[in-house]
């Protein structure tokens, strides 16, 4: 009878983890996925001068400028100057990942996104810096 109880409810919770994903989960868990996949090009022996051509990029799905900075990415990665680094399998796989991520950003999740952040330079460098709103700068400069 206890076994049978066990059973039943391992069943429910391997049911309940089988959700489908949101668009937010799919962005964010694709973004991470795709870092991964740079950092593997960016070490790997057969594809790290492949890797020398890409623009440095650290995804964010929480920061506006990511459209801009995928479809430039994306750009970089469909007309890479070196026919053999577009063969590459892990190229070919990071074009995929890349289009996919943006597609998803741009098209299907496009108002279900929310951005905290507008920091072009931290997608760039990985580093975001707090930036003050136009007020929050006036009373600071007031109080000095």
């Amino acid at each position: 009878m206890r076994l049978g109880t066990l059973l039943c409810l391992l069943g429910f919770v391997f049911v309940s983890d089988c959700a489908p994903p949101t668009c937010y989960s799919r962005a964010l868990s694709l973004s991470k996925e795709t870092m991964t996949l740079l950092e593997r090009i960016h070490t790997y022996h057969r594809t790290k001068t492949c890797a020398e051509v890409l623009p440095t990029i650290f995804l964010d799905v929480h920061n506006s400028c990511i459209t801009t900075k995928l479809r430039d990415f994306l750009y970089v990665v469909l007309n890479h100057p070196n026919q053999y680094c577009r063969e590459r399998p892990r190229m070919v796989l990071l074009k995929r990942k890349i289009q996919n991520l943006y597609t998803i950003i741009t098209k299907l999740c496009y108002r279900d996104l929310v951005f905290f952040t507008d920091d072009c330079d931290a997608i760039d460098t990985g580093h975001s810096s707090p930036h003050y709103a136009e007020d929050r700068l006036q009373l600071l400069q007031e109080e000095r």
